[in-house]
């Protein structure tokens, strides 16, 4: 069953208890996310970049992909409030990111890139001290490259190894330690993994990607 609801003072029309992220994003309204994942149940709301803001809903803004979607419902995706969140919580994630964008296999194919530039935010506005950990890049296996550098934490990778591959990986570690790993940081080429090569596919930065994307090196 479809209900109306308002998005920034337009009125669109989405199925009831949809997700509200994908219905604004369906319904062409830009939210920055990276962490979410079309019809999960549970969105871990990990990025915390979609920040909206419902109207008579106590407490402030919340995050769209945590939302349903209810008859009526009035949505506001940019207001000062949202923006100032918005871009805290992107500083956060740069502030543990390995930010090397011109050697960067995924350059230009970035969604930190993507975002920031929707919503007009600086990749160089350090706003919190970078805590870059110095991870040795995992190149062991044959395909794909691990730079936990440069992870942003989504968990997309960790859902379509569960999904697709041998479920190698897994979050690791609490708090600010938290890192995408295989059991005990063991090489991947070690871990049994199928080359199923869908975290590389999913993976929204150049955390983990194809060797075919550096520069000489031949797709076949």
């Amino acid at each position: 069953m479809s209900c109306t609801l308002s998005i920034d003072g337009s009125e669109v029309r989405a199925a009831r208890g949809a997700n509200l992220l994908w219905a604004a994003l369906d319904n062409g309204f830009f939210i920055p996310n990276l962490c979410s994942v079309r019809g999960l149940q549970r969105p871990p709301a990990a990025c915390r970049l979609c920040f909206v803001e419902i109207a008579g809903r106590p407490g402030g803004p919340v995050t769209a992909c945590t939302e349903k979607v209810s008859e009526g419902m009035s949505v506001t995706l940019n207001s000062p409030g949202i923006r100032r969140l918005r871009q805290a919580s992107f500083n956060l994630l740069l502030s543990s990111h390995a930010l090397d964008c011109a050697a960067c296999a995924k350059n230009r194919n970035c969604e930190l890139q993507k975002i920031a530039a929707r919503e007009h935010f600086k990749l160089r506005d350090r706003r919190f001290k970078n805590i870059g950990r110095g991870f040795p890049v995992d190149s062991s296996h044959p395909l794909i490259i691990f730079d936990r550098n440069k992870c942003v934490l989504c968990g997309k990778c960790i859902r379509a190894c569960n999904e697709s591959g041998t479920s190698v990986l897994d979050f690791a570690y609490r708090g600010l330690n938290t890192i995408v790993s295989t059991f005990a940081q063991t090489p991947l080429v070690e871990t049994g993994c199928n080359s199923c090569l869908a975290c590389a596919a999913v993976c929204p930065v150049g955390a983990i990607f194809l060797k075919s994307l550096l520069p000489g090196v031949s797709a076949d």
